[in-house]
């Protein structure tokens, strides 16, 4: 596959204070853009970071069909730029794209435009402690048409941007039971853009109320944990991290995927099974959670420092003092910046 590439003549790269970065609002200098038409996705090609233009009929504005992925590019000590897990990512696009009828990529390709991409910017995957290259390929229809049904065009793009931590001090979390994410047979396993359309206003009014984030939970009855906004959950209880399946409506996280399998080599107790709400506020209320955090690209390991449940907030331990999440934590940086030895193969390397 051929990626023809158009540098950019006025790079913004020493105008960005990569000591200070503001999660998802400076990008790099480049993208890449691969068109799907006549029933087969073009050659690629690189141009500068710019607006793209769509028609007022654009179908993925009127219906939704779009998909994306979340990543992570790291400078490792080695020198060489490390991508986290791109593997999985090129899997979850395609389970997303299948659901929402849009053409699959083949891994081929999402891996060409992924690392020539990245190599073009390299200088802008930042070095200092806890930042990294933020990476966002995503699928959208094109078709220039006002009518319910899949789009016979798409297009298929990534951009980057250097990012600090999404999350600078540990989260309030609600468990919401109310309103609904995902329910069976829907979209909730997909990175679809409009499960996360649908959120936004729940999410708005917790963030009314000085919460961070919503714990959802099944849309059936609101008795069982799913996951949160940015990120699956777990819970220390008995020393034992217990964390909902991953499922039909539960997003299958790769960073969930990681820590769970770290936990396993680090001798911690893992149970992946449904989660109740009375289980975990009664645990709340008994002082019997030991540590809770979020699990996502973005947030990485977020802890969380209170859990509200029909307008009562408990109150977990300082992290200071926590044990499992802090080594969990410096498990997975340790690999991703190549400081520990990566047995998994997690790190692939351009």
């Amino acid at each position: 596959m051929e990626i023809s590439i158009t540098k950019t003549q006025a790079s913004t790269i020493d105008q960005v204070d990569f000591e200070n970065i503001v999660f998802g609002k400076v990008y790099a200098d480049h993208m890449y853009r691969s068109d799907f038409k006549e029933g087969s996705y073009s050659s690629g090609r690189i141009t500068p970071f710019e607006p793209i233009r769509v028609s007022p009929g654009n179908a993925t504005l009127h219906y939704g069909q779009s998909v994306f992925e979340g990543m992570k590019a790291y400078r490792m000590q080695d020198g060489k730029i490390g991508i986290f897990r791109p593997d999985q990512n090129f899997k979850r696009i395609n389970r997303s794209a299948e659901r929402m009828c849009i053409p699959q990529l083949t891994e081929e390709h999402f891996m060409r435009a992924l690392t020539t991409l990245i190599d073009l910017d390299r200088d802008w995957v930042p070095s200092a402690p806890g930042t990294s290259l933020y990476v966002r390929p995503f699928i959208f229809a094109t078709d220039e048409y006002i009518g319910i049904r899949p789009s016979s065009n798409y297009s298929f793009m990534i951009f980057t941007c250097p990012v600090g931590k999404y999350y600078s001090e540990p989260v309030k979390v609600q468990i919401e039971t109310k309103f609904s994410r995902a329910v069976e047979g829907g979209t909730g396993y997909a990175k679809a853009a409009g499960n996360y359309g649908g959120s936004l206003y729940p999410a708005k009014l917790a963030q009314e109320k000085g919460i961070n984030q919503l714990v959802w939970t099944d849309a059936k009855t609101h008795s069982y944990i799913e996951e949160s906004g940015t990120m699956n959950v777990a819970f220390i209880i008995n020393d034992t991290l217990i964390t909902p399946p991953a499922g039909d409506t539960i997003l299958r996280g790769i960073t969930r995927d990681s820590v769970l399998t770290l936990a396993k080599d680090m001798g911690i107790k893992v149970e992946e099974r449904r989660v109740s709400v009375a289980e975990i506020v009664e645990a709340a209320k008994a002082n019997q959670i030991q540590e809770a955090f979020g699990m996502g690209t973005a947030a990485t390991i977020a802890p969380i420092k209170s859990i509200t449940h029909e307008d009562v907030a408990y109150t977990l331990s300082e992290v200071k003092g926590w044990k499992h999440a802090p080594a969990l934590l410096d498990r997975l940086d340790g690999i991703k910046y190549g400081k520990y030895e990566d047995p998994y193969g997690w790190m692939y390397k351009i």
